[in-house]
């Protein structure tokens, strides 16, 4: 099914859906867990709530044109706050929860915010620490109620939810009325990128570019009324908020609010989405924990598990090859579907169509094992400075080690030097109050995405690497390490891997190892260690991987081989700032704090 009723803006989106498609309907639109229960949001709600909340924030003095943050937690709050700023013809300016009160600071100085909406009173105390720096801030609003504190300027959601029903009793209509007047090239969000480097940079997203987005995803997948999703990326993240987010509520789709991404198993399980969004991380998680299942299993199991998964992939290719499927291997999957495959499929809530991967790419080995097991992942690309998607699979016409066909509506050519430029409604403003940087990222409307990449014969686009991260070797070799350290990522016993040889001699290796599989290696081999930083350091475990390695490497060519590696103690995280809010790797910042490291990985070897 496709999208409800047309849109231009999404104030538009929200009144269609919560007043049109709603009506006579008694069913939720948002789930979310509280304590042991999932409580459930139906549209009159949802609608009531928002526009109590935009009227509360018109009596604040938010008019057209004014920049409010967000800074929360995947909740109904962040719902009510994102369609209440819009519908007032106001623009967001949404942050990600663990963005340091340095970096809110620059964002709320730079989008010139006049308010900012928090979580909780651990975020309440980041804007506190910065509120004086900031000149155009007027108020902080706390959506749990009883972590306002004290400060003058600080109001709870439910105070300015009251305020919106005394100012609506002097001004009826004032929010549907206003939600009419946006229009379709007016600015939506400013979305900060973390950037691996230097101060963030405010991506400025019209209506327009967002809706042709949502538009062109249901173009291509099957999405309607009747899917559930759960959400759990940030909706800080255009990919979420575009994918999980606008484009499930465009077309009168349900989403439950996942407790964390630690409790997203379990989340599964209980509420049974049939679509995911998510980053290739969760698959590996998910990867990982399966292969390590399997291997403390009998003997007679492990062949079972590997034999179905064999058997899985052989009946995906007869499958896809548009001949009719040999009647012995029809009995055969079915046969792997009752042994193994539905067991699987139970982790997931039982009901799930399809997983929607992106934000990094996905290792090919990881599509084709999920797919063996009947559960699909279909990979898209894009960007921020996009809306975010460029191009993606489709449910019935997609490769793994891709990203897909073009979007509708979007033009994707390749440079000469073999960067990905994208054309099309979705592309961005610019970059807000940064001349400089806009034109050195579009350039006659086509935004220079940094990316490397190239078609294949039937139009799927392979990305290489980010154009910044390939290096060359002293001996002059080039290097894209994103497809090699995807490669090693397949192994039970790497958990993080980082690629290094810019202008050196030889390709080395940080690697953070998966420390329960390493345990259960060192306990399986009665290796006596008291502490991590002790095994990690061990001859076996450096032996363990370097086996590891060279079976994963045989098809490198000599010069993209790793000849040394160095086992780190503890994992890189977004906290310690080596990865993106959308968990990927900052390069520069984990090669500054590991140089003594590198270096002695090179010490004698090279002149």
């Amino acid at each position: 099914m496709a999208i409800y009723k047309d849109f231009k803006t999404i104030p538009q989106l929200f009144q269609i859906i919560t007043k049109d498609f709603a009506k006579g309907k008694d069913r939720a639109v948002l789930k979310y867990k509280s304590g042991d229960q999932w409580k459930e949001i139906k549209y009159d709600e949802l609608y009531r709530n928002t526009e109590n909340f935009a009227l509360g924030l018109a009596a604040m003095g938010v008019k057209r044109n004014d920049k409010v943050a967000i800074i929360a937690e995947n909740r109904p709050e962040w719902v009510y706050s994102d369609m209440a700023i819009l519908g007032l013809g106001g623009a967001d300016v949404p942050l990600y929860p663990i963005s340091t009160s340095e970096t809110i600071e620059f964002c709320l100085n730079n989008s010139e915010s006049v308010g900012i909406i928090v979580s909780n009173k651990f975020q309440l105390n980041k804007v506190l620490k910065i509120k004086n720096s900031c000149k155009s801030l007027r108020f902080i609003i706390v959506m749990n109620e009883t972590e306002k504190g004290t400060d003058r300027d600080v109001f709870t959601f439910s105070e300015i939810q009251s305020k919106g029903l005394e100012f609506g009793k002097d001004h009826s209509g004032y929010f549907s009325e206003n939600s009419k007047l946006t229009g379709e090239n007016e600015l939506c969000t400013i979305i900060y990128t973390s950037g691996t480097t230097g101060e963030p940079k405010g991506v400025m997203l019209t209506h327009k570019n967002i809706c042709s987005n949502i538009k062109a995803a249901h173009e291509i997948f099957d999405i309607g009324e009747t899917d559930l999703f759960l959400s759990f990326l940030p909706l800080c993240h255009i990919f979420e908020r575009m994918a999980g987010y606008y484009t499930a509520f465009s077309c009168g789709g349900m989403i439950a609010y996942a407790e964390s991404i630690e409790k997203i198993a379990s989340n599964m399980e209980e509420i049974h989405p049939t679509i995911l969004t998510a980053v290739p991380r969760l698959f590996e998680r998910m990867y990982s924990k399966i292969k390590r299942n399997i291997e403390s299993q009998p003997e007679k199991k492990q062949k079972i598990f590997n034999w179905a998964i064999e058997i899985g992939k052989e009946f995906q290719v007869a499958k896809k090859s548009g001949n009719p499927i040999p009647i012995f291997l029809s009995l055969k999957h079915k046969l792997a579907d009752k042994l193994v495959f539905h067991k699987l499929r139970e982790k997931t809530g039982g009901k799930l169509r399809f997983f929607i991967s992106g934000g990094a790419a996905l290792a090919r080995e990881l599509g084709l094992f999920f797919e063996a097991a009947g559960i699909l992942i279909i990979e898209g690309y894009g960007l921020t400075e996009s809306s975010p998607v460029i191009a993606a699979n489709r449910l019935n016409d997609y490769k793994f080690g891709t990203v897909g066909k073009t979007m509708p509506g979007v033009e994707i050519k390749i440079a000469k030097d073999g960067e990905i430029l994208a054309y099309g409604p979705n592309i961005m403003q610019g970059y807000y109050k940064n001349k400089k940087e806009t034109e050195e990222t579009i350039k006659d409307g086509w935004l220079y995405t940094g990316d490397i990449g190239v078609f294949d014969a039937e139009g799927f686009l392979i990305i290489t690497d980010r154009k910044k991260h390939l290096f060359k070797t002293s001996g002059g070799k080039y290097i894209a390490p994103t497809p090699i350290e995807n490669m090693f990522l397949a192994s039970k016993y790497i958990d993080q891997f980082v690629l290094i040889g810019d202008r050196r001699m030889f390709v080395s290796a940080l690697i953070v190892p998966d420390y329960e599989a390493l345990k259960e290696y060192a306990d399986a081999n009665r290796i006596q260690y008291k502490s991590i930083d002790e095994l990690v350091e061990m001859k076996q475990i450096y032996e363990l991987l370097d086996k590891e390695l060279d079976q994963f490497q045989k098809k490198l060519s000599n010069f993209e081989r790793v000849r040394k590696f160095a086992i780190l103690d503890k994992p890189f995280t977004i906290e310690t700032g080596e990865l993106t809010p959308s968990l990927k790797i900052k390069r520069k910042v984990v090669e500054e704090r590991y140089k003594d490291l590198i270096e002695d990985m090179y010490k004698g070897l090279e002149g």
